[in-house]
């Protein structure tokens, strides 16, 4: 079970969707479509209304070369739409910030889940999260999305590791492993065959009761595979590459395009889960 205050995601029955909000100027897909308050309602109740199970909402974009918002700066942006979106929408929403002030004012706001991409388990933000009974999701990230890492023992080995010393941490900080969600970091710090890698090998890093994200959306290896150059024209090999995470253990998938990503997790949970829809 992985559990996110008031909101309870049973594993292995199905892959849950959590729709990316970028309230955001510069994002390297959707940047400055959703950042204002109102757009940004309008588009978390559409993907709400298509069947997404959570919204992630980030104010600090992590594309390569993009300028990094101080806390404060982060605060004073993302306070007011968090405010409006815990209040209006259903779902579980996710704030995606790796700054511990930023993160007390989400879960305050209502948040019920933090998505931290920083790469490094911060005890700070996993104790608010103990608090307020919220879920801390942790990203494997070495150097971010401008760099790439070398990894001598293979990139699984490395990920695996990370979560291991990870789901550590959080039994140090008193975060049970069912409030927790690790993330491979798909294009952060990592060359394209290791991406491909760690989606053909994801039964490695896929433990027993502890939630597992894929978080591929629309990125640059997809573009690498594929051959489409536009970002925004890389959501069918989105569903690809999800569908193969899914084969591999995935419970959540973090998308652009929901309505295509519900469409086809139920697909993968019938072959991959053995769920029968309908």
């Amino acid at each position: 079970m992985f559990r996110a205050r008031d909101f309870e995601f049973p594993l292995g029955k199905r892959t849950y969707v959590m729709g990316i909000l970028n309230y955001t100027p510069d994002s390297f897909s959707d940047g400055g479509l959703y950042n204002t308050p109102q757009k940004a309602l309008e588009h978390a109740l559409l993907m709400q209304e298509q069947g997404a199970d959570i919204i992630d909402v980030g104010a600090n974009s992590t594309r390569p070369g993009a300028v990094i918002l101080t806390a404060e700066e982060e605060k004073e942006r993302i306070a007011p739409v968090l405010e409006t979106l815990c209040k209006r929408l259903d779902v579980a929403v996710s704030a995606d910030t790796f700054y511990p002030l930023c993160a007390k004012t989400a879960l305050e706001a209502g948040a019920s889940i933090i998505n931290d991409v920083s790469g490094v388990f911060n005890p700070e933000i996993a104790s608010l999260c103990k608090n307020y009974g919220a879920a801390y999701s942790v990203m494997h990230n070495p150097c971010g999305s401008a760099q790439t890492s070398e990894y001598p023992q293979g990139v699984v080995n490395d990920v695996r590791q990370f979560f291991l010393d990870s789901l550590t941490l959080a039994a140090q900080s008193g975060l049970d492993k069912s409030h927790i969600c690790l993330d491979p970091g798909f294009g952060f710090g990592k060359k394209y065959e290791d991406n491909i890698e760690l989606l053909r090998e994801m039964q490695w890093i896929k433990f027993k009761g502890v939630a597992l994200l894929a978080a591929g959306s629309r990125k640059r290896f997809i573009g690498t595979a594929s051959g489409e150059e536009n970002s925004a024209e890389r959501d069918w090999g989105t569903v690809a590459a999800h569908t193969a995470a899914i084969s591999g253990g995935a419970d959540i998938i973090r998308v652009h395009n929901v309505s295509a990503a519900v469409q086809s997790a139920r697909v993968a949970d019938v072959i991959y889960r053995g769920k029968i829809n309908g």
